[in-house]
């Protein structure tokens, strides 16, 4: 479960909730609160990996605040943890998870752990594509014979190996996390 590097954001109105989950996710995440839609946007930080989001603040509505964290913040992944129900208005806005209120505290943990493997999947991808373009570009301009002799390519092929492996093992966990979710 979690890494101690993982950062996790609770924007709640409710104190006594925002208590709770702070309580239950800091024994795995690095787990910052905040009360209201401003001070979320001051609790962000780069390093945020998760946002779970209530979906009525008092200062802010979740749609507007979701699409300012976005854009601030492309690798952040967002959930929100509500007890509204959803609308057809969810399918525009942009998040990861929607959780209606009360949440068990497994369902806060899977909920996290699912949007920190679809982080890590994203990140892993990213790194995979950016190194099959550099092979397909050498494979292209260079002979087999320079290829055949060049140790980096040798390098770069057993990276690209090593990462379609990961990225397997990584959509599988994903995979069965949702499979689960479903039943």
């Amino acid at each position: 479960m979690g890494d101690e590097g993982d950062r996790v954001l609770v924007v709640e109105d409710d104190a006594d909730l925002r208590e709770v989950y702070r309580r239950i996710l800091s024994e795995f995440y690095d787990t910052a609160t905040a009360a209201t839609g401003t001070e979320a946007v001051e609790a962000m930080s780069d390093d945020t990996d998760v946002v779970l989001l209530d979906r009525r603040l008092p200062d802010t509505d979740a749609e507007t605040l979701v699409r300012e964290l976005q854009n601030r913040y492309r690798d952040c992944y967002i959930a929100l943890v509500t007890g509204v129900e959803p609308g057809f208005d969810i399918i525009e806005l942009g998040i990861d998870d929607y959780l209606v209120k009360p949440v068990t505290t497994e369902q806060l943990h899977d909920t996290v752990e699912r949007l920190l493997s679809l982080a890590e999947y994203d990140a892993i991808y990213r790194q995979l594509s950016q190194k099959r373009v550099k092979r397909n570009v050498l494979a292209e301009e260079k002979s087999p014979e320079e290829l055949g002799q060049s140790d980096e390519f040798d390098r770069l092929q057993t990276d690209i190996d090593r990462l379609e492996t990961e990225l397997d093992d990584v959509a599988e966990t994903v995979d069965e996390t949702i499979r689960g979710l479903e039943q």
